[in-house]
């Protein structure tokens, strides 16, 4: 068995879970109905047929998912996955930091940010926007309640609106609820060759 990958990348792994998926050809009318919509709407992977073992939840945590993630205003798509990628870290979950690090190098067409982030390095090359940004999920990851209205002023020195900041607030949080939610079901384990 290969053994979970701990260190942050930008390979997107592979997502074992610990417990049994539901089986698509097994899956009851409810379960089917709760997978219609999956999240970024790219089909249905082990993630979201573990996820079907309660239907009810799954059909309400995919279309919040979709619409935090995916919605049109506020946040760039860029920038939201930056938010994704900040909370990932401080909650350590390999896989959607994999993930969204991953999406953010495509739609940045650059890697140096993510590198210099996962490299430890304490500027990380970031520009006022994206720091301020990178710094308030971490912030708000890390402990809510110590986000201040410093921390806000930053967020619109740097030309956040309000509509951003939003976003911002919704991607932090509920990638605190999400990567807890990778971890105890399931592992990043690496690809097959």
């Amino acid at each position: 068995m290969r053994e979970p990958i701990t260190e942050f990348t930008t390979v997107i792994p592979f997502w074992k879970p610990r417990l049994t998926p539901v089986e698509l050809d097994e899956a009851s009318e409810e379960q089917l109905d709760a997978m219609k919509v999956t999240p970024s709407d790219t089909g249905v992977g082990a993630y979201v047929l573990v996820l079907a073992h309660d239907p009810k939840t799954l059909k309400e945590r995919t279309p919040l998912f979709n619409g935090i993630m995916y919605s049109h205003g506020g946040l760039s798509r860029k920038e939201t996955e930056l938010g994704a990628v900040a909370a990932s870290l401080v909650n350590r979950c390999i896989y959607c930091a994999a993930v969204h690090s991953s999406r953010y190098n495509q739609l940045a067409k650059d890697e140096t940010v993510i590198e210099s982030i996962f490299d430890g390095s304490e500027d990380a090359g970031l520009d006022p926007r994206q720091k301020a940004i990178f710094n308030f999920a971490t912030k708000l990851s890390k402990c809510p309640s110590e986000a201040s209205k410093a921390d806000m002023k930053q967020l619109v020195d740097a030309g956040l609106g309000m509509d951003e900041i939003f976003d911002l607030v919704l991607t932090a949080s509920l990638f605190g609820w999400a990567n807890r939610l990778m971890h105890v079901l399931g592992d990043p384990i690496p690809q097959d060759p």
